[in-house]
């Protein structure tokens, strides 16, 4: 049963800006570029191949070094639209696909090989981000509609019960962490030990401190000493 992973990656130009208050713009930009790379080697390593699909030519420029099917979305199309181009894409090569976002940077290889598993014995696997989204999503290809937006878990979850498909959530903290606000860059810090991610984060100076107000971390970027 071969396995294809679809990466869905947003214009570098929009990268994360809800986060213009803590990085710049081209901060932003190298952020999700470290965030892909921390991705794309996990999935390189546990599934059958990896398929980046953007309507941006920068992006698909940039993984063409990094060993990955690269597709351009054609007339710039929605996230759910894309999607189902991507799996219309991949369904002469494979029976199943795996979509994963670009900016969950704590993706480990057990998770993907824990899924997998798991997709023996259910035709789809669901991870839920923190938000109610989907950070995973494992299905047979074309099986289910795609519904990525908001709390997009639970329209999936649905997707699945109306397809009369077997379903199974994988709860998996570091894999629920995608990246949106400075508090998210906190535990990326704390948790992501060998990322490049966490690298570029600290090569940035941000310091991550406990915090007792409405967020539990503060982040700050502190000007780094010069040698």
């Amino acid at each position: 049963m071969k396995t294809f992973a679809i990466i869905p990656v947003s214009r570098f130009s929009h990268a994360k800006t809800r986060l213009s208050p803590t990085l710049t713009s081209n901060e932003r930009e190298n952020l999700l570029k470290s965030m892909l790379k921390d991705v794309i080697k996990i999935l390189r390593k546990t599934v059958d191949n990896v398929l980046v699909i953007s309507s941006d030519k920068d992006v698909l420029r940039f993984v063409n070094d990094l060993n990955v099917i690269s597709l351009e979305e054609e007339d710039d199309k929605d996230l759910n639209s894309a999607l189902w181009q991507a799996m219309d894409y991949c369904s002469d090569n494979c029976s199943r696909v795996l979509i994963i976002p670009s900016d969950v940077p704590l993706i480990k290889e057990n998770h993907v090989e824990e899924i997998l598993n798991l997709g023996e014995e259910m035709e789809v696997v669901i991870a839920p981000s923190k938000g109610g989204g989907t950070n995973a999503l494992l299905c047979p290809v074309k099986a289910i509609e795609m519904k990525f937006g908001d709390f997009s878990f639970f329209e999936h979850l649905r997707e699945a019960e109306n397809n009369m498909l077997h379903w199974f959530i994988y709860d998996s903290f570091y894999l629920s962490m995608d990246v949106n606000t400075a508090e998210d860059l906190g535990e990326i810090i704390i948790h992501g030990t060998g990322t490049e991610t966490r690298n570029f984060l600290k090569e940035l100076g941000l310091k991550v401190y406990s915090n007792h107000g409405v967020e539990r971390l503060r982040v700050t970027k502190e000007r780094l000493k010069k040698l």
